[in-house]
């Protein structure tokens, strides 16, 4: 009965383990990030985004209107009217792309964020890697 019982806990655990293995490689991360980066208007906003795709620094970037932000500032809520970038570029590119956010945007404190993209379709990451020159 008590190698009947082990074998089973055996066979649960290791199919278990198989289970996680496997979700674990589907799981691909990808060498591309998305960063998001506000700006006051969307003149300044296609301003930036022009000289990004001419820099290189990104492959695409959407220009998302009117958003409204609500955040704290020197003590104050503020709520504001605001355009979004959504930048699609290669993860070794981020720092420079926030190095131009900072030294072009309007903003003393410029949001420029970034995550990883962990999939998609696959001619469009292609396409990113083709378009973005590595650093």
């Amino acid at each position: 009965m008590k190698s009947s019982i082990f074998c089973i806990f055996l066979v649960t655990s290791l199919a278990a383990c198989l289970f996680l293995v496997k979700n674990q490689s589907s799981s691909k991360m990808t060498p591309y990030a998305v960063c998001y980066v506000t700006a006051p208007d969307e003149t300044i906003a296609k301003k930036l985004s022009h000289e990004i795709i001419t820099k290189q620094l990104a492959a695409c970037v959407n220009i998302v209107p009117q958003i409204t932000s609500v955040y704290a500032w020197e003590g104050k809520i503020n709520e504001d009217a605001e355009v979004m970038l959504v930048i699609k570029t290669k993860k070794s590119r981020v720092d420079d792309l926030s190095e131009f956010i900072r030294a072009n945007h309007p903003y003393s404190v410029a949001e420029v964020i970034s995550m990883p993209i962990e999939n998609g379709n696959p001619p469009y990451l292609d396409w990113i890697g083709k378009t973005v020159p590595e650093k």
